[in-house]
């Protein structure tokens, strides 16, 4: 059944059950099984030994991927532990002094912590939510300028899990370095970049419709209703400011040392020469490793935490990670049993569409909707794009780095699309719960937002297929924006700043 219509059965399965029950990890898991009994010819017992070797080996060879999700976890613990970013919202607080600065605080905090979606989503809220209270911005705005500076954030940001999670998704066998593809598909992120945007317009302008501008005015008239109740931080230490700043600068600057360390800066390459020959996941693993000393030794000797406080970070930063290891070790798995030396998928897909220009032209459109509508009934990204990626490089091998770039990126920011407008998301449900914001509510004020940016970068994918030029696309993306934004201009209503 190898190269056969039946090399998609893995694949489809997983996507349809997703969509069916809402359940990513049961649906990765039963795809891998159906591939797996498609291989050993129905054999129960074999079937379920091939989906565990294969599962064995994606491990083994992105174990680097999962040592940096654990040890990021840990820095994320100790630093939502030492307080510091109640010492922000405290100096936050002082500073601000309108309506228009506390947003876009707001937005500058969210843009600071990349690392991490889960972090930025609890960390941003709980610091500026007294502020945002004060200039009596509702918790559906707050909690949309959260969302919006999480994943869409995160997916541009080269160091972060994230990043990491992209690059592993890449088939083994590619031939191309999953940091370097991150990296190109950054400019054809359309929906992250475009969100930024529409959301920075929003806040300078001082502009809202739809529900969230109904939610403004009723704040603007009658102050924010009775906080619900939502997951807070637990705050132990006695923080300040540069304790939530310098640990995430240290990782960043360390990350960027690990990338030229492992490309061979010290053994003569240049600079250029050593980021393309990087070993990126050791380097985050580098990276986040000497934070954690840096870490150790920022806090405990001026007793911003106990000793104790600082163990119970490595326990607590584990559990934080442990969904995201495992939809990647599914999704690792599901790519692993769809190679050549199994079901050969790529053999039928490349057969199928590759005769066809139309619709390789149309593709890059094909993968945001699929992948927007995946995600959004799954509630995850990273499942969404560990099950596309893969399907990509088989329609779009290496030698089309240009189009395999563009389908790559159409993935990714329909991925974090659906993610963003998800009732399910773990990040749209954080998001509410840092905000202290109706679930519901936050659901409704963000999709008219979120789905006019995905129309603008609809039409950007379709125009980079059809050239096959991934700035072309953006640059329709842009347009097609800033026309939409000259509308909500003329027809949406200011508030007073």
């Amino acid at each position: 059944m190898a190269g056969t219509a039946w090399a998609l059965l893995p694949p489809v399965v997983a996507i349809a059950l997703a969509l069916i029950t809402k359940e990513v990890y049961l649906s990765l898991l039963i795809g891998i099984v159906s591939g797996a009994l498609l291989v050993t010819g129905f054999q129960p017992l074999a079937s379920v030994e091939t989906t565990f070797s294969i599962m064995g080996d994606k491990i083994g060879g992105n174990v680097d991927i999962l040592i940096f999700l654990v040890l990021l976890g840990i820095l994320v613990a100790l630093i939502t532990k030492s307080g510091a970013s109640k010492a922000y919202g405290n100096w936050a607080s002082k500073v601000i002094k309108s309506k228009r600065g506390a947003l876009l605080s707001t937005v500058l905090l969210g843009s600071l912590i990349f690392v991490d979606d889960y972090f930025n989503c609890l960390t941003v809220g709980t610091v500026m939510r007294p502020v945002t209270d004060k200039y009596k911005i509702s918790r559906a705005k707050l909690a949309y300028i959260i969302d919006a500076t999480a994943a869409p954030v995160c997916i541009i940001a080269p160091i972060s899990s994230w990043a990491a999670a992209v690059g592993s998704s890449l088939p083994e066998g590619s031939g191309i370095d999953g940091f370097s593809l991150f990296i190109r598909t950054i400019p054809f992120n359309l929906y992250a970049i475009l969100t930024i945007i529409f959301m920075l317009y929003l806040i300078i302008r001082n502009i809202d419709y739809g529900a969230m501008r109904r939610y403004e005015e009723k704040t603007a008239r009658e102050g924010e209703e009775t906080a619900v109740s939502g997951e807070e931080l637990r705050i132990s230490g006695r923080g300040k400011v540069i304790d939530l700043v310098l640990p995430i600068a240290v990782l960043i600057l360390f990350c960027i040392s690990g990338m030229l360390y492992t490309g061979g800066i010290l053994d003569g390459a240049g600079i250029v020469e050593a980021f393309a020959n990087c070993d990126s996941a050791r380097s985050l693993v580098l990276g986040s490793f000497f934070t954690l000393v840096v870490t150790f030794l920022l806090y405990l000797p001026r007793r911003v935490i106990s000793f104790r406080e600082f163990c119970e970070s490595f326990t607590e930063g584990f559990k934080a990670m442990t969904p995201a290891i495992m939809i990647l070790c599914l999704a690792w798995t599901l790519s692993g049993i769809c190679r050549e030396e199994y079901l050969d998928i790529g053999s039928f897909v490349r057969g199928a569409v590759g005769g066809s220009a139309l619709i390789s032209m149309l593709l890059p459109a094909i993968f945001f909707a699929v992948a927007t509508g995946l995600s959004f009934a799954t509630g995850t990204s990273w499942g969404t794009f560990g099950i596309l990626i893969p399907i990509a490089f088989v329609v779009f091998d290496a030698g089309d780095i240009n189009m395999l770039t563009i389908a790559t990126a159409s993935i990714l920011a329909g991925a974090v699309c659906g993610d963003h407008i998800s009732p399910i998301s773990d990040t749209t449900i954080l998001a509410s719960a840092g905000a202290q914001c109706n679930h519901l509510s936050h659901v409704s004020t963000q999709i008219p937002y979120a789905l006019t940016v995905a129309a603008c970068c609809l039409a950007g994918y379709f125009a980079a297929g059809f050239t096959k030029n991934g700035w072309v696309g953006t640059l329709v993306g842009l347009a097609a924006l800033a026309a939409v934004l000259l509308m909500v201009g003329r027809n949406g209503k200011k508030t007073e700043i």
